[in-house]
């Protein structure tokens, strides 16, 4: 049997019966199937008792499986509620595939970190991950995932609020305050799509002399003077478009011979040393990488997104996936493109109404050249074909 999804979207002000309408409205789109998984969102009210919210979800959906987290905002029903008290659901029933959720937990060691309760990734078709981002090494744990889970796609989003108690993590019928919380699936293909808030400007460089996260030359020359002349060099739109920050796109699949928008890893500029002419950058970059300039732009990044969603209905033989979990940054919304429902309504015009729930997170977990990243300014979803 196929999947089948439905979503539910309540702004309620009452956090136990909004969770109830939102579980309903889900659940009356599966109609007799039941909700083997179940993704929840939610802001406001309901992260002062997030216990009621859960137990509301679970005697409507009575899910196989159920994961979520506190947000700053949530999307749903083709909407993007960026303040005050809502909650969004997801809920499919997974046919023959099978989904597992689970809480990881960080233990401190004389030697390091341990990660207790993180799945084993080996055989699996994707995960879904929602870590704290004040409790657990999201960018340390990613670093590891491909050589213990090669090909996985990996997916998520750093959750963006909390409650009184700390994190909410909502991990099957227990609220979680500290780690991460997802979902290992399996027998059940993901199709990945990270849409990036940033565009390519300037020429490609290539990085000739630098060590773990410092470039010290580009193209044969100190990294500081060419960014300089690589800027100067802008026409004026393009310059125009630096106000919003000067980022940096580092190529990851070196195989490739060219390289469009979305190939690139986008990171910031984290300093500078004159005397050296050396930059530092939020990734670690090896002599022979290709790196570009990127500036964040609401246009751009209105384009990506149809680019990247056209892609995979392509990829998709023209049909609409079953359901779309959706991880936005909390810096887009209304913040970056001057209207509401951007991302939503993208999704909402070219999946043709497929069921979508997400929300704004404080950072997004995707692929780039098969290996799992955290992004910002992303629109990063999980494609449930």
């Amino acid at each position: 049997m196929s999947v089948r999804a439905g979503c539910g979207l309540s702004t309620l002000a009452d956090p136990v019966r909004g969770a109830r309408v939102a579980a309903e409205a889900a659940r009356a789109q599966l109609g007799p199937h039941p909700a083997d998984l179940v993704f929840a969102f939610c802001s406001g009210a309901h992260l002062e008792d997030p216990a009621a919210t859960l137990a509301a979800l679970n005697e409507v959906l009575a899910p196989g499986t159920l994961a979520g987290c506190g947000a700053a905002g949530v999307v749903g029903d083709g909407r993007e509620i960026e303040e005050g008290t809502a909650i969004s659901i997801w809920a499919g029933n997974l046919g023959d595939a099978r989904a597992e959720a689970f809480h990881a937990a960080v233990e401190t060691q004389d030697d390091g970190l341990r990660i207790d309760g993180f799945p084993v990734l080996e055989g699996a078709s994707a995960l879904i991950l929602l870590p704290d981002p004040y409790s657990f090494p999201t960018e340390q744990v990613l670093a590891e995932l491909p050589g213990v889970g090669p090909g996985v796609p990996v997916l998520g989003g750093l959750a963006s609020a909390s409650g009184p108690e700390g994190a909410v993590l909502l991990c099957d019928e227990q609220v979680h305050t500290s780690g991460a919380v997802g979902v290992r699936l399996d027998g059940l293909e993901i199709l990945p799509c990270v849409s990036q808030g940033a565009t390519p400007i300037g020429p490609e460089l290539t990085v000739t002399a630098g060590e773990g996260n410092i470039i010290a030359e580009l193209a044969g020359r100190p990294a500081l003077t060419r960014l300089r002349e690589a800027v100067e060099a802008l026409d004026e739109e393009e310059t125009a478009m630096l106000t919003g920050g000067l980022l940096l796109g580092l190529v990851i699949d070196a195989a490739q011979t060219e390289y469009v928008q979305g190939d690139f890893l986008v990171r910031g500029l984290l300093g500078a040393d004159p005397d050296r002419g050396a930059i530092a950058v939020g990734a670690p970059v090896e002599p022979g990488s290709i790196v570009r300039l990127h500036a964040r732009d609401a246009r751009s990044a209105d384009a990506e997104l149809r680019r990247a969603l056209e892609l995979r209905r392509t990829a998709l033989g023209g049909a609409a996936p079953a359901g779309v979990v959706l991880f936005t940054c909390n810096g887009r919304g209304r913040g970056m493109f001057g209207t509401p429902d951007h991302d939503a309504a993208a999704i909402a015009e070219l999946l043709a109404g497929t069921p979508t729930a997400g929300f704004f997170a404080g950072g997004e977990i995707g692929p780039v050249g098969g290996q799992p990243f955290l992004h910002s300014f992303t629109a990063t979803a999980a494609l449930f074909t």
